[in-house]
């Protein structure tokens, strides 16, 4: 008889740390479910990457994410250059779970479970950046690199909050930056505020950000916001709230495969809400690349489209 084995790399410090202490519950879960199951807690930065390499190396038959965007990111580009991939499971656990929030995964760490057992999948796209893979949002701009500066307890504590106020406080310095923008034979050569490359749906907590956003189609969803001033800014902001954004004329929106970006100063890279280096960068989109674990609405949702 194969006994199907799964790893569960968790973040101990992510979620105030509620999922180390249903760890046991959750592996005696696995187990009546019949999956020998082991489980790593990071380290710090990066090492989920390495936790993701090793089950691979394994050869695990499934891996659980246990954690924010941030461990999943990793746990992806773990995974991401490799011949085998398991099947990957999330169980979030962070201040921002947008993916999760995407894939329409409870924050309940029962439900999400129960979500990886009932083993229905699905192979979805992922984004490749240089060389770093994302499974949510890519992107650049004044306004993209605010995020950065929120200190991560102060993230915890006030979550999404942070960013707006932050965000807030740096609206009067925004600066639109001259880039030009390469995507599938097209070219768009002028000022931009800022630019997300977006792979679903769900991004800083703007649930209609890209309302048409789909995860199986090998395709981005890219948005440019030109030049603005103060008042339009926040008029289109306003708008994106409820995904009325995208028919403004400030506001180009097309979907690509393929996406160079190459801006005239410096302009940091933000990647699933982290910091990701300088552009320029290319974008290209890796269709149905990793099979994750999702719940039956989501699965009828992609049917749909």
């Amino acid at each position: 008889m194969n006994v199907k084995r799964a790893r569960i790399i968790y973040n101990p410090t992510s979620g105030r740390e509620a999922f180390r202490k249903e760890l046991p519950r959750v592996l005696e879960r696995f187990e009546q479910a019949g999956y020998e199951t082991s489980a790593h807690a990071t380290t710090g930065e990066g090492d989920a990457i390495e936790a993701a390499k090793t089950a691979v190396e394994r050869r695990y038959d499934v891996v659980v994410a246990a954690g924010g965007d941030g461990t999943i990111n990793e746990v992806i580009n773990g995974l991401a250059e490799q011949d085998y991939r398991p099947k990957l499971g999330i169980i979030p656990m962070g201040t921002t779970n947008d993916f999760a929030r995407a894939l329409s995964i409870p924050r309940d760490i029962d439900k999400a479970v129960d979500i990886i057992l009932k083993d229905q999948s699905l192979l979805l796209d992922i984004g490749k950046v240089n060389d770093h893979y994302f499974m949510n949002i890519a992107g650049g701009g004044k306004l993209t690199e605010l995020t950065y500066d929120v200190p991560s307890k102060l993230k915890t504590m006030i979550g999404q909050l942070a960013y707006y106020m932050k965000g807030i406080e740096m609206l009067p310095s925004l600066k639109p930056a001259h880039a030009r923008i390469e995507y599938d034979g097209q070219v768009i050569d002028e000022d931009i505020m800022l630019f997300l490359v977006s792979n679903s749906n769900s991004v800083g907590g703007f649930e209609k950000l890209a309302p048409d956003a789909s995860l199986t189609d090998g395709y981005f969803d890219l948005i440019i916001l030109r030049k603005t001033n103060l008042a339009e800014f926040i008029r289109i902001a306003s708008l994106a709230l409820r995904g009325a954004h995208l028919e403004d004329d400030q506001v180009i929106y097309v979907k690509a495969k393929k996406i160079t970006v190459i801006p005239d100063e410096k302009m940091q890279l933000n990647i699933d809400g982290e910091y990701g280096g300088l552009l320029p960068g290319e974008f290209e989109n890796l269709k149905q690349h990793i099979e994750f674990f999702v719940p039956e609405s989501h699965l009828k949702k992609e049917d749909a489209e």
